[in-house]
């Protein structure tokens, strides 16, 4: 399994850099340009028609080969949102980059990287990134230069892990629940609501009438949202891959795509509520579970939205629909087997069996090695990856998440 991740730290830049990085972001507006132009998205035929007009920019080749690659992912963006109905403008790179796959070389803990013909420019590495980039089998593959910024892409062929049983993770706006029929577990979220609402009651008492400053203060705070929440669903995410690697236990995760249009003003929740939940960061999650289980070769099976439909609200002892009450919460009871379950625990083991269907079906026969003994190999899920979803029976009690 090939599994590919950043790593970054921060450098200070000398003036032929921050020169390549506006020369660089010009190439790609220029690139765009053509591309809008020709109605041209390919890279193959943006190549055809922008590389001969950035001759005149005073860079490296190579450089000009990735800026092409840039535009035409950027394109691509932009006409996947036209097809999908989104409202979309004409896209413009702002920001000073530099990206490129080509040229550099890693020597002696630093990274060499060519600004000129002839002439390279060297950036040393911080301990934390040549610890990572010298594990075995790891291969930097290109890297991203901003105006404080240097992020490696580096690529590791990790050798998949032979699970037995499968865990589901249920993701809901103020926890992370993980288990199966033998074992369950909560990850609280609660403090990433709490962020939220303190970033939002802050943001809304700016009295300032210059709306430029108002919106690049709000920017920071959003910006520090971010990142505090990010902290969070990483410490999570980090405990239930390290958890699900040491029982050797393939993840499951749920189809909740399209949740967004399910809180949309006009459709019965309060302007508070619909603000929570649209802040809700599953994505996120489920991003970081998926790097980080391919990164150590665990497999993740991603159910799809008919597989996940009822998870939360099917009795996993013998099947029947679970009752509600205001009394109880967020727990639900079976009225043919007499309990109460927590929903939420339900929903993770419901996950975690049809997740184990689908991992048995993932599994090829046995084959026999050269040495003439048995092994059994497992790949992942062949699905494409998908943005989550929660069933429709999740929302009908809107004022318990």
């Amino acid at each position: 399994m090939l599994a590919v991740k950043s790593v970054w730290q921060n450098h200070a830049p000398a003036w032929e850099v921050l020169r390549l990085l506006d020369v660089f972001r010009r190439m790609v507006n220029d690139s765009i340009r053509i591309g809008l132009v020709n109605d041209a998205s390919s890279l193959r035929r943006l190549s055809l028609l922008s590389y001969n007009q950035l001759a005149r920019y005073d860079s490296p080749s190579c450089y000009k080969l990735c800026a092409i690659s840039r535009a035409a992912g950027i394109l691509a963006a932009r006409n996947k949102s036209v097809r999908r109905g989104f409202p979309t403008r004409t896209p413009y790179a702002v920001r000073p980059q530099l990206v490129s796959c080509y040229g550099f070389k890693i020597e002696n803990g630093r990274i060499d990287i060519p600004v000129s013909r002839g002439k390279r420019f060297s950036i040393p590495l911080t301990k934390h990134v040549l610890e990572i980039i010298s594990q075995p089998r790891v291969k930097v593959r290109s890297f991203t230069l901003t105006q404080n910024r240097l992020s490696l892409c580096i690529a590791r062929d990790t050798p998949m892990i032979e699970c037995a049983s499968t865990v589901g993770v249920d993701r809901n706006l103020r926890n992370l629940t993980v288990g199966n029929e033998h074992e369950t577990s909560k990850y609280d979220l609660s403090k990433c609501v709490r962020i939220a609402n303190t970033t939002a009651r802050i943001v809304a008492s700016f009295t300032r009438n210059d709306d430029r400053i108002t919106t690049a203060i709000a920017s920071k705070y959003g910006q520090r949202r971010t990142a505090r929440t990010g902290h969070l669903l990483h410490t999570a995410t980090k405990t239930i891959v390290a958890v699900a690697v040491q029982r050797k236990t393939a993840i499951v995760l749920e189809n909740i795509e399209g949740i967004r249009s399910l809180y949309r003003k006009g459709n019965g929740q309060g302007r508070r509520y619909r603000g929570r939940m649209n802040g809700w960061s599953f994505g996120e999650a489920q991003q970081q579970i998926e790097y980080k289980a391919r990164w150590v070769g665990l497999p993740v099976i991603r159910l799809s939205r008919r597989e996940t439909r009822g998870s939360s609200v099917s009795c996993p002892r013998c099947g029947e629909r679970l009752q509600s009450d205001k009394r109880l919460g967020r727990k639900l009871w079976c009225g043919k087997c007499r309990v109460v379950m927590d929903r939420d625990m339900v929903a993770a083991v419901n996950l975690a069996r049809r997740g184990r269907v689908r991992f048995a079906r993932s599994r090829p026969p046995i084959t026999i090695e050269a040495q003439g003994r048995a092994v059994e190999a497992m790949k992942g899920n062949p699905t494409p990856t998908v943005i989550p979803r929660v069933d429709a029976p999740k929302l009908t009690h809107p004022t318990k998440s």
